[in-house]
Order: C-alpha cells, then structure tokens, then sequence
C-alpha cells in the first residue's frame, strides 16, 4: 500500500544522509543516482532501498529508531514491495 513506499521514501531520506551509507547503497543496489531519482514510484527500487538495510542490521536497527517504527516493519516493507 501507500504507507509503504512512504516508509521505503523515509528510508531512502535516511540512508541518504549519510555520504557512506549512500555511497553503500549504490554499489551494493548496482542503482545509479538517477535510478534512486527516477525509481522513487518505482516498488522494485524502492524494495531494493529496504532490503538493503535489511542485509545490514545495525543500519535496519538505526533507521527503524530515526523512522520511529520496528525493524520487522522495514522488513515486511521490502517484503511487500518486492511483491
């Protein structure tokens, strides 16, 4: 639903915060930047933003805390999106 790609957004903001975390998330993803530009409708991108913090605890754990919501809720996120 829409609340998810909000959340798999707000996930994005957050990664992005950070030029490592960033720089991370692109050469894990294989996404460019105008692919993360582009693909923000996009559920195959934005589940591929949350599985990517998915694969990395400590960052699922500390974006769940920024984004006030339960790591299980970015995991079932990725889930629903990739559907």
């Amino acid at each position: 639903g829409a609340e998810v790609q909000v959340l798999a957004l707000a996930a994005l903001g957050w990664i992005l915060e950070d030029q490592d975390r960033a720089a991370r998330l692109l050469s894990l993803t294989g996404l460019e930047p105008d692919d993360l530009r582009t693909g923000l409708g996009n559920p195959a991108v934005l589940a591929a933003v949350v599985e990517f913090l998915a694969n990395h605890e400590p960052d699922l754990i500390r974006c769940a805390e920024a984004l006030a919501v339960t790591p299980e809720e970015l995991v079932d996120a990725a889930k629903e999106l990739a559907r």
